[in-house]
């Protein structure tokens, strides 16, 4: 057997992270065993383990998802660790050594804050000439520049991180991080810093149209450059006076308008740095994930447009940065420009409002490769002017976004539905830049809470999203101290305070999402003083008097389904205080799992009595005797099935069937309606609707944009009209992720890979429930996830009409139900194929292991009665001329469609139960 994936806090061999607490974890495959009966965790201070600071011995307590262990740390210092796991076969395997590393911890600074003459707008190079004494055997690099930096050791770059050290409230906390420069220091050379305006300094947010920084105003260095001799001996070279600045040729940087070069300017003489103030927020050790180049990216078209303009097509709208090869005469002025889309074959960047996303250099004559340092672009389209001879391999597209590893992938038998995929998984790549911003292109770029929950759970099949979402959490917990718990809708706030429900909702929901995907309960202790404080915020609000509900709330946003806002309004028609309401209890009613699991009995009473309160409360407002909704919307039945909100839910299921066929089965839902849409209606088992929404490819619906060339997710419905054009420029992104939180239900439902929520104590993946869903026109649909347990796959394929395959794996250590769809009872009569060994009321129940069956699809009832909806009827040709020869169809009321063949029969064609009978049979043969 092979131990894998080896990671403390979630992390493979971190450097310099910020270590309150160690959590380590492991995998297994390839063993005999079905699970882990004990493992043992050692750690030392040298590879070989001649140094043991802890070892746990073999333990059956220790969680392969997460054991967090107490280890007494040092700073700076480098730590190595091993796993030995034992299973319930009796084999033992030990893994390979790995390791982490501390930070300064509360280790004092032998450095200062410096900074320079801020007057002079070309960008300061901070340097020291360093010394040796000796054979260097270690050599790290403490460091931290503000607004942004990027290091070098004689012109070489240390590290492969771009826009460190990242963004978050500088004035709570500021971020260093740690980098292993020993192979650069084995001579001597120059260190040197290159500073830009970053988030801190330079223009961003919607509070800040000018160049004023939001945070500061003025370039600040602090570094320590440790290094260690092979006779013992150690130097420190910290940051101070006798650094030296120089100027660079970078004259501009912004996140929002991008970078200037001028190569011609000429060398000014160096000055000397200034000691300054320290910065307000406290500097820690690292929690942000490398933000690196992933991909490269070759333009696939250069294209001369109509006006006469040179544009790079890249095929892939992403965000990030490029490398372009340049040789001009000196002097020559080239001006770069990046869009998302063509207008009338044009170059079109209007809805990227205020900023200006370019790059402009002056040459100086020299053939070089140029690349942005301080600034990134959302794009697809890139416009070139100024070069004399432009290539099209001279450009290469360089995707940025943070260490997010791949854990899920799908694939089904629709190409549409793949490109869909694609694009929900480059929607989040674009988005996943250290913050998990709306949007990578326009003047925003910012962290808003109600796109970030939305999406976390899909996020979290697509990729390792843990330490990631670590980071944004920490922030949104620093925010909410300094404002009574309250969460700003965006995360760092930049000036918007404003709050809302859903969106600060984001407190609770994303840490629960995390601890149900890793079940790893740190994330928990880590956030439930801002996950409760959030509740609490509500409470203050509420009042007795349901006051917050009468807040401002953006509720179901970006819907179709306001009576005036219409297709291109903001918010959506279901009551804004319905949902406050429900999502205040569902808020409230994390915060006592949370308890619960981490055994705060009285916080779980506590938050258990507000939960059931308030819901106590929306049945009284909202709900009728009866059970009924009284808001007619399908985010409001969604709802109401979601969280079981009333007693009736056949009549929430069947208002939704009707709200449905009264939109001619397409979703009319924003924000709140759209993530829960297909999975509620596959948990309420009207899988045809879900399918039919996932595969309509007309306005509104997911694969309406794929048809129009779509490579990402779009921020509208109608961020394009049928034609291709921009339906308007206000607020009209072409790379947004919420509407991509379909891909959840993609892999829970439609491949089959499903969570159990219901079972808290199987949170991590320790159990999943296979439900995959068949759809004929789908054809097939295959998934993986590399959970925190190891790999679960399934997959399902039609192999003509009537036979399916079904393949299910479960990983060493797991656990599974299968649900075999549409299968007939005798089925588990086979008791040579393992996968029937255990069934229990038609359920498989699976330990680890690879599980394949092949057999016929029981036969469905009839699909068409005359209980069928007129527009279900009419999609069929043959059975529209059936029906038009009992209706005038021609004269049918559009209103009228929802309605079933049996009322419009009686009431205008008169019929019979007799001739009903007849219809109703004829219509079954279809």
């Amino acid at each position: 057997m092979e131990l894998y994936d080896l990671r403390v806090n979630h992390l493979c061999n971190p450097l310099g992270y910020e270590m309150n607490k160690t959590v380590f974890s492991w995998k297994v495959k390839n063993a005999v065993g079905k699970k882990q009966e004990a493992a043992r965790i050692r750690i030392g201070e040298l590879e070989n383990f001649e140094t043991l600071i802890m070892d746990t011995g073999f333990s059956k307590n220790l969680s392969s998802i997460a054991s967090q262990v107490d280890v007494p740390l040092m700073p700076c210092k480098r730590y190595f660790w091993d796993v030995t796991v034992r299973t319930d076969k009796g084999e033992e395997a030990v893994s390979s050594v790995s390791w982490f590393e501390t930070g300064k911890m509360d280790e004092a600074w032998h450095a200062e804050w410096i900074t320079c003459d801020n007057q002079q707008k070309r960008h300061p190079i901070f340097k020291k000439k360093i010394s040796l004494r000796g054979k260097v055997i270690r050599a790290r690099l403490y460091i931290c520049g503000l607004g942004l930096y990027e290091a070098f050791y004689e012109n070489e770059r240390i590290g492969e991180e771009y826009l460190t050290p990242y963004c978050n409230d500088y004035s709570e906390w500021v971020q260093y991080q740690t980098y292993d420069v020993t192979e650069m220091l084995q001579k001597e050379g120059m260190l040197s810093v290159l500073l830009g305006n970053g988030w801190y300094k330079g223009r961003f947010g919607f509070d800040n149209p000018s160049e004023s920084g939001f945070y500061g105003d003025k370039w600040k260095l602090r570094a320590e450059l440790s290094i260690e001799y092979e006779d013992g001996s150690k130097d420190i070279v910290g940051t101070d006076e006798s650094w030296r600045v120089e100027r660079s040729n970078l004259i501009f940087s912004e996140i929002y308008d991008g970078e200037h070069r001028d190569d011609t300017l000429p060398k000014l003489p160096e000055e000397a740095a200034i000691v300054c103030e320290a910065e307000k927020g406290k500097l820690t050790a690292r929690l942000s994930t490398p933000v690196t180049v992933h991909e490269q990216i070759k333009p696939k078209e250069l294209i001369v447009t109509p006006n006469g303009e040179t544009v790079l097509d890249l095929g892939q709208e992403f965000t990030g940065i490029f490398s372009l090869q340049v040789k001009e005469e000196k002097g020559t002025k080239i001006h770069i420009q990046t869009g998302e889309i063509l207008q009338n074959g044009n170059f079109y960047r209007d809805n990227l409002r205020t900023a200006k996303s370019e790059y402009v250099y002056i040459s100086d004559g020299k053939e070089k490769n140029i690349c942005p340092h301080f600034t990134f672009y959302g794009y697809r389209y890139v416009k070139i002017e100024g070069m004399e001879h432009l290539e099209k391999d001279d450009f290469t597209g360089l995707a940025l976004y943070s260490e997010i590893p791949e854990t899920g992938n799908v694939e089904t038998g629709n190409s549409l539905v793949n490109q869909l995929i694609s694009n929900i998984r480059w929607g989040m790549k674009s988005n996943f830049l250290d913050v998990p911003t709306d949007c990578p292109q326009r003047d925003e770029r910012m962290g808003w809470t109600g796109d970030a929950q939305i999406f976390s759970a899909a996020a979290t099949y697509l990729a390792d999203t843990y330490s990631f979402y670590k980071k944004y959490l920490y922030d949104m917990a620093c925010e909410q101290k300094t404002r009574g718990g309250k969460v700003p809708q965006v995360i760092p706030n930049f000036g918007k305070e404003g709050t809302s429900s859903v969106w600060g909702d984001a407190a609770c929901i994303i840490p629960w999402n995390l601890y149900l995907f890793y079940g790893d309960q740190t994330i928990l202790e880590e956030q439930f003083e801002s996950m409760r404080s959030w509740v609490d915020y509500i409470r203050r609000t509420d009042q007795k008097n349901h006051c917050w509900r009468q807040e401002f709330h953006y509720g179901d946003w970006l819907a179709l389904d306001h009576p005036t806002g219409g297709e291109n309004g903001f918010l959506g028609g279901t009551d804004e205080r319905f949902i406050a309401d429900v999502s205040y209890a569902v808020s409230a009613g994390i915060v006592k799992k949370a308890a619960h699991i981490l055994g705060l009995e009285k916080e779980e009473a506590e938050y258990g009595a507000v939960e059931n309160a308030q819901y106590e409360w929306i049945q009284q407002e909202y709900y009728t005797a009866t059970g009924k909704c009284c808001i007619r919307t399908q985010t409001a039945q969604l709802l109401t099935l979601k969280y079981h909100l009333s007693e009736n839910e056949e009549e929430a299921r069947k208002m939704l069937r009707i709200l449905l066929d009264e939109s001619d089965g397409k979703l009319r839902t924003g924000f709140v309606g759209t993530p829960l849409l297909c999975k509620v209606l596959s948990e309420n088992e009207m899988d045809d609707l879900a399918y039919e929404l996932l595969l309509n490819e007309e306005f509104p619906g997911w694969l309406y944009e794929v048809k129009l060339g779509a490579t990402t997710i779009w921020e509208r419905w109608n961020s394009l009209d049928k034609n291709g054009c921009i339906s308007g420029t206000q607020m009209n992104s072409l790379n947004h992720y919420a509407a991509g939180a379909v891909a959840e239900w993609i892999f829970r439902y439609a491949a089959g890979i499903n969570m159990d929520e219901t079972d808290i104590s199987k949170a991590g993946f320790k159990a999943v429930k296979f439900t995959p869903r068949l759809n004929q026109t789908l054809g097939y649909a295959k998934a993986s996830y590399e959970s925190a347990m190891g790999l679960y796959a399934c997959a399902w394929e039609f192999e003509d009409e009537t036979h399916v395959k079904v393949s299910v794996q479960v990983p060493f250590g797991g656990k599974a139900q299968l649900i075999i769809p549409e299968a007939e009872k005798s089925i588990f009569d086979n008791k040579e194929n393992p996968m029937f060994a255990d069934v229990r009321d038609g359920i498989c129940y699976l330990t680890a292991g690879d599980y394949t069956v092949e057999y016929t699809i029981e036969k469905k009832p009839a699909s068409y009665s005359i209980d069928t909806s007129m527009r279900k009827l009419l999609e069929q040709k043959e059975i529209k001329k059936f029906i038009g020869s009992m209706i005038p169809l021609e004269t049918l009321p559009r209103e009228f469609m929802p309605m079933s063949l049996r009322k419009l029969a009686v009431q205008f064609g008169g019929a019979q139960e007799e001739q009903l009978e007849q219809i109703n049979e004829v219509l079954k043969k279809f």
